[in-house]
């Protein structure tokens, strides 16, 4: 059942500023571009990924290591590697039968490490 807004919330007349808000328009990125950055932030947003990222800010594991830090199923860490791996926030690497994971750069852990910030903060 959808609640009714409070009007508390909301402009009690319809009116805009039009300069303001075509200007901040063209500052907005397409569409699709914020698809991508909202798939980032869904993958984020998982405590089982945000805790590969953060082990993976240390360097490199391998997969194996990974389960044991973690307490899970080498399948169920895969798993979360791949959707990591395929937003390209991680990479792998093959040495003979061990796959080792790394960040694929330090951007992501920079954004978690701000928002680790800003909970202390509150």
């Amino acid at each position: 059942m959808l609640k009714k807004p409070n009007p508390k919330d909301m402009c009690q007349v319809f009116c805009f500023n039009k300069v303001k808000v075509k200007e901040i328009k063209k500052t907005i990125m397409p569409t699709e571009k914020l698809n991508a950055l909202a798939e980032i932030f869904n993958a984020i947003s998982d405590t089982t990924r945000l805790k590969i990222l953060l082990a993976l800010s240390t360097g490199e594991l391998c997969v194996c290591d990974i389960s044991h830090i973690l307490g899970s199923s080498l399948s169920a860490v895969s798993h979360q590697l791949r959707i990591l791996r395929n937003l390209r926030l991680v990479k792998y690497r093959n040495e003979g039968r061990m796959v080792f994971y790394s960040l694929a750069d330090d951007h992501t852990v920079c954004l978690i490490r701000e928002g680790i910030r800003h909970i202390k903060k509150g």
